[in-house]
C-alpha cells in the first residue's frame, strides 16, 4: 500500500464497524487514504482512539469521525444510527466488519452472543441505514463473512436464542457466518434496482481480535498460520472500492475473486426465512 494520498473516494462517506482493530482498522485507514470521509464504530472512544490518531496523523486526504456502537445491544444500534443520521451526511459505503467468535452467554438483546453480534446486530444496523444508502446511490454494502459458513449445515432457530453449547464456540461462529452470506444475498435481491449493491466475503483466516473469546489453548492453535490484518483487508477493500465489481451484487468473494458458496447458503427459502425472522427479532 502506498503512503501517497489520493482522492479516488473524495466526496464519499463510509461507515466501518469494528474499525478499532484488525482488518476493520486497515480498511478504515485505507478508505480514508483514498479520500473518503470515514465514520468508524466500536464500543467506546477509548478503543477507537488509536485508529483515530493513526488516521489523523497519516498523509491522507479523507477525514475520520467516531460513533460508539455495540452490536449486541439494539439500544446502542439505534443510538449509533441516530447519531450518524444527525450528522446530515450521505452514505456510499457500509462495511459490516465487526464480529466475534467463541464468546459465552447472550447479547443484551437476547441472542447467542456470536450470532447476535455477527448477524442480528448487523441486520438491524443495515436496515436502519438502508434508506440513506439508497438516497446516496450508487452505494455498496460489504459484509465480512467467512469460508467457515461452508461448515454450517443450517440454522437451529432455538439455539440462536440460547447461550452457546460447544466448547470452542466455533460451530456457532460457522452458523453466524452462514447467516452473513444468506443475508447479503437476500439483501441484494431486495435492493435490486436501487443502485445499492451487496458483497459478502471471506477475508482469509486472519489473526485478529475476533478470536479473543475463544478459550486457551484453542485460541493459540487457531492462530497458527493465519495471515496478517493487512492481507486480510484486501478483499474487503476490493469489494468496497474496485470499479471491476461495481455492477456485481449478491456475490461472495475470496482473495478478490468470486467464489462458490455452500449448498445451504444458496437456499433462497432459508434466506427468506432468516430475513423474516430477523425482522421480527429487531422490532
Amino acid at each position: 500500500m502506498s503512503d501517497t494520498p489520493n482522492k479516488a473516494l473524495s466526496g464519499k462517506v463510509a461507515v466501518v464497524t469494528g474499525a478499532n482493530t484488525g482488518i476493520g482498522r486497515v480498511t478504515a485507514r485505507e478508505l480514508a487514504r483514498l479520500g473518503a470521509h470515514v465514520v468508524i464504530t466500536c464500543r467506546n472512544r477509548e478503543r477507537a482512539q488509536g485508529v483515530l490518531d493513526e488516521i489523523r496523523a497519516a498523509p491522507i486526504s479523507g477525514q475520520v469521525d467516531f460513533v460508539p456502537l455495540d452490536l449486541g445491544s439494539f439500544e446502542s444500534i439505534h443510538a449509533c444510527t441516530n447519531a450518524f443520521l444527525a450528522m446530515g451526511l450521505p452514505l456510499h459505503l457500509l462495511v459490516n466488519n465487526a464480529g466475534l467468535a467463541g464468546a459465552k452467554g447472550l447479547t443484551q438483546s437476547g441472542f447467542e452472543m456470536t450470532f447476535g453480534v455477527n448477524h442480528v446486530g448487523t441486520f438491524l444496523l443495515t436496515q436502519l441505514l438502508k434508506n440513506v444508502l439508497k438516497a446516496s446511490a450508487p452505494a455498496r454494502i460489504v459484509t465480512v463473512a467467512s469460508r467457515a459458513h461452508l461448515r454450517s449445515k443450517g440454522i437451529d432457530w432455538q439455539a440462536v436464542r440460547e447461550p452457546r453449547k460447544t466448547l470452542t464456540g466455533y460451530p456457532e461462529y460457522c452458523t453466524s457466518k452462514l447467516a452473513n452470506v444468506l443475508f447479503s444475498a437476500e439483501l441484494a435481491r431486495r435492493l435490486q434496482g436501487t443502485g445499492v449493491n451487496t458483497y459478502a466475503l471471506h477475508p482469509g483466516v486472519v489473526a485478529t481480535d475476533v478470536w479473543r473469546s475463544v478459550p486457551w489453548p484453542f485460541n493459540v492453535l487457531m492462530k497458527l498460520g493465519m495471515i496478517s490484518a493487512e492481507e486480510g483487508a484486501q478483499t474487503s477493500l476490493h469489494c468496497a472500492t474496485s470499479p471491476e465489481v461495481a455492477s456485481e451484487t449478491g456475490l461472495y468473494y475470496d482473495k478478490c475473486t468470486v467464489k462458490q458458496i455452500s449448498h445451504v447458503a444458496q437456499d433462497q427459502a432459508l434466506a427468506r426465512e432468516l430475513w423474516d425472522r430477523s425482522e421480527v427479532w429487531v422490532q
